[in-house]
């Protein structure tokens, strides 16, 4: 099997198309990592469900406030400027479409863009918290996610078998393997780690890869 990217990859990938001031939700867990790979010259305006605009990374280990928290009970810095308001009126600013973009996990992609990423196992958040809201409320919605489970089976397929958290919402995957749209009701594979053929790629996906053009090379720093 192709050597995968890390999860800091992934997540140093997907910050590459965030665009300059864009209103920015992270999701629990591994979404949270996208906020340490901003480009130079660019810097999103990240939100949380709890409560704060305009926060900044993590704290150094020693220096954390436990007052200033994300949704996912982690601690953050603030940026100059930020600002503190009620639960409510955070899934305001969601449900009222005051988001660009939401980058969430996955269980399962469908390949017309319905989304499968929570579970009340005891390892799990035990709700979908606000992904039902961030998924319907943000203008763009991007998963990040390793391309296969841990057993070695399909997260991209043609339709979820888990309870769904949207339905047609995402738009764009980016995996340990490969970047993928969602267009038309399938998926178009635009970037794929150089080292993996199409055949391959092909083999771990649980749905036809379309191409449209070129597919360009999938390639990131070492993180």
């Amino acid at each position: 099997m192709t050597r995968k990217l890390t999860n800091a990859q992934i997540a140093w990938r997907a910050a590459q198309d965030i665009a300059d001031g864009a209103y920015v939700n992270l999701g629990i867990g591994f979404p949270e990592m996208v906020a340490k790979f901003q480009p130079p010259g660019r810097q999103a305006v990240f939100h949380t469900e709890n409560g704060v605009l305009g926060f900044g990374e993590a704290p150094p280990a020693g220096q954390e406030d436990w007052d200033l928290i994300n949704a996912g009970k982690k601690a953050i810095t603030l940026k100059p400027g930020a600002a503190f308001f009620h639960h409510a009126d955070s899934f305001a600013m969601v449900r009222g479409g005051h988001l660009d973009v939401a980058i969430l996990g996955a269980y399962q992609v469908a390949q017309n863009g319905d989304l499968a990423n929570w579970s009340t196992g005891p390892k799990g958040v035990p709700a979908v918290g606000g992904a039902m809201d961030l998924v319907h409320g943000a203008k763009r919605v991007a998963v990040i996610t390793d391309h296969v489970t841990k057993d070695g089976k399909p997260k991209l397929l043609e339709a979820c078998t888990l309870p769904l958290t949207g339905v047609g919402c995402v738009t764009r995957v980016y995996t340990s393997l490969a970047v993928v749209d969602i267009e038309g009701g399938r998926f178009v594979l635009r970037e794929k780690l150089p080292a993996i053929s199409l055949d391959d790629l092909q083999a771990v996906t649980g749905a036809r890869l379309h191409l449209d053009g070129a597919v360009g090379d999938l390639v990131v720093p070492e993180l």
